[in-house]
């Protein structure tokens, strides 16, 4: 279903990495390896379609991911290494704007569930500013509970998470991989998922 062909990363004069190829299917997770510097969020953004490779293509259903579009971005839930929350909004403000930006519109109701699951209830109507950092996190992954998307992209997504954050996450992965779904990630924390198949990608 997802596919990378060749793909060659280039940034200023420098080549991250090359003739990366892998094919990715319903219910496989993929786990993105290399030290700092070696091109996972790169790599990342590729998939994403938010950078063009220097080299080769990305394929969603066979067809190129920069003919599909939104087509494409409907299918996808990307979450970067950076929480991207709003200092100044609460953590359902937060919550609720940046599911509307990815085209999904939930309910407060909703969004207090979600929160409430990701261990932040009582706290949906805090500016986000004044959260630690963990917590932030955690606003940022509640969006994998409301998306409808299949192919999930998730850098560091275990960053500044305490032991049972990461509980939850891990759970949130499994039954979305159960269900159909995708993952690509990149994470320097060690984290079992079970999954029908599981491929790792070692950038240099």
């Amino acid at each position: 279903m997802l596919q990378g062909s060749n793909l060659t990363c280039v940034r200023g004069d420098r080549r991250l990495f090359k003739n990366i190829n892998f094919s990715l299917r319903e219910g496989e997770l993929m786990q993105v390896h290399g030290p700092n510097g070696s091109g996972k969020t790169s790599l990342l953004r590729i998939l994403c379609g938010l950078t063009m490779p220097a080299v080769g293509e990305v394929c969603w259903h066979g067809d190129a991911i920069r003919s599909l579009g939104g087509d494409y971005y409907g299918v996808i839930t990307y979450i970067g290494h950076l929480s991207g929350t709003k200092d100044d909004l609460t953590v359902i403000e937060n919550l609720r704007i940046s599911s509307a930006l990815a085209g999904i519109e939930i309910s407060e109701s909703k969004a207090r569930e979600a929160l409430e699951y990701m261990g932040l209830g009582g706290r949906e109507t805090l500016p986000v500013k004044v959260l630690s950092q963990g917590q932030r996190r955690r606003v940022a992954l509640a969006r994998l509970l409301v998306c409808k998307t299949v192919l999930w992209i998730l850098d560091e997504p275990l960053a500044a998470l305490d032991v049972s954050a990461v509980k939850i996450i891990q759970v949130m992965l499994e039954q979305h991989l159960a269900q159909g779904g995708m993952i690509v990630m990149t994470t320097h924390q060690e984290i079992a998922i079970s999954a029908k198949t599981i491929q790792q990608l070692q950038l240099a």
